[in-house]
């Protein structure tokens, strides 16, 4: 039964961010990074990603662009007077999170395949492998949206992207690999789950959501500080 849950929970996943990408081809989103973020949101949250793209999303692309300067200082004013609400701490957790999904995808195939271990664990290997390609990843998508909004140059763009996104990444980590250890030590602790079986990626569904979850604080301090820019 919970292999059957597992390709229902994943279908439905994939379908709505298919959904997305086939909405997001009429409906591009202004900031060209976002038209990758929320699909690979969509492959975790499902349901919920979704409606937050239709909630958020589709208004966004609507709106006018972000590179753009308001035409007087009274919206900005309003915006850095009420400081980050929950909802743009939550939109701030995407990018790292959409980096974790299309890293984590790419890291796990690539450690199975190739065997590799560390400390006799293809475990740590893969965390290990796991927060390189997220990070990565992470950084990149943060690139593509801090240097359009703070019109950056190359170099100082990807210092700002990694000033950004490392500690988001990290706590997104945190909540991944709690529950992944938890799956591992505790609820497969005989036979293992392989990255070839579905309910491994319903694991990783659980995981990214736990991530997501655990990563909103550290964003809404970010966002706060003036390290990330808001998305809403």
């Amino acid at each position: 039964m919970l292999e059957v849950f597992a390709w229902l929970s994943l279908g439905i996943a994939s379908l709505c961010a298919a959904i997305i990408a086939v909405h997001e081809i009429r409906h591009p989103q202004k900031m060209m990074v976002m038209n990758l973020v929320w699909p690979l949101t969509a492959l975790y949250l499902s349901v919920f990603g979704l409606v937050g793209y239709f909630r958020f999303g589709v208004p966004m692309a609507r709106s006018r662009g972000h590179n753009e300067s308001p035409p007087d200082g009274k919206m900005m004013i309003g915006q850095q007077s009420r400081g980050p609400t929950l909802i743009d701490a939550a939109l701030s957790a995407t990018h790292c999170g959409a980096g974790c999904v299309l890293g984590d995808i790419v890291s796990e195939f690539a450690v199975f395949a190739s065997g590799a271990m560390i400390l006799g664990s293809m475990l740590w290997a893969s965390f290990v492998w796991d927060f390189v390609a997220a990070w990565c990843l992470g950084i990149a998508f943060q690139y593509f949206t801090i240097v359009p909004m703070r019109k950056l140059p190359p170099m100082e763009g990807l210092k700002a992207a990694a000033k950004a996104d490392t500690l988001s990444i990290i706590a997104f980590q945190v909540g991944m690999y709690g529950w992944m250890l938890l799956v591992h030590f505790r609820l497969f602790p005989e036979s293992h789950l392989q990255p070839y079986e579905a309910t491994y990626w319903l694991m990783m569904q659980v995981a990214m959501i736990c991530g997501f979850v655990t990563s909103i604080p550290m964003n809404w301090w970010l966002l706060k500080i003036g390290w990330k820019e808001s998305m809403s």
